[in-house]
């Protein structure tokens, strides 16, 4: 009982002290954000409008599919929005992205679904996969499906100012010789 009377008395004291306003210490140092470095209003506008990169529907993502049973591996090139089948596989592509020039580390990656058809139908599919796969942390999301592996070769999209760049492929995260 007492412990009881001793939780509630603890308490309420805790709550009287939340009510008062505690004064601000007297070695405190009162400053203020410089106006040089004080956050701006972000654009109305979405990237696109401002020209910030290349409208989502305009880029082209560079995939690989890999049937692990026959061991053939095939590249798709496909737009956001799109998808393909190749035999009992449909891969989609939803978005694809990279970093701007100017952004560290250098990363590319796209928002893919994998749907495997079901055995013994002709047209039912089981969506196996969805979720973002980036190109330089394959092991971030995998794939795991027995048969089937996907995964994302590039994003090509450009940049306002990229265009000047000496070498576009390293310029986009990409190996020249990719």
């Amino acid at each position: 009982m007492m412990r009881r009377a001793f939780a509630l008395l603890a308490t309420t004291a805790a709550l009287v002290a939340c009510g008062q306003e505690s004064a601000e210490p007297e070695d405190a140092i009162r400053t203020t954000i410089p106006d040089s470095v004080q956050q701006v209003e972000m654009p109305e506008q979405p990237a696109e409008e401002a020209d910030i990169g290349t409208p989502m529907q305009e880029r082209v993502a560079k995939l690989g599919l890999l049937n692990k049973r026959n061991n053939v591996s095939q590249d798709l090139e496909m737009r956001p929005g799109e998808e393909r089948r190749v035999g009992d596989v449909i891969v989609r592509l939803q978005a694809c992205e990279r970093t701007a020039p100017w952004e560290m580390p250098k990363e590319t990656g796209a928002f893919v679904q994998l749907l495997v058809r079901q055995r013994g139908t002709e047209d039912q599919f089981r969506k196996v996969f969805s979720g973002w796969l980036f190109k330089n942390s394959p092991s971030l999301n995998v794939v795991e499906h027995p048969i089937y592996d996907v995964w994302v070769k590039d994003c090509t999209m450009d940049f306002p100012g990229e265009e000047a760049a000496p070498n576009r492929q390293t310029a986009s995260g990409s190996e020249a010789a990719a």
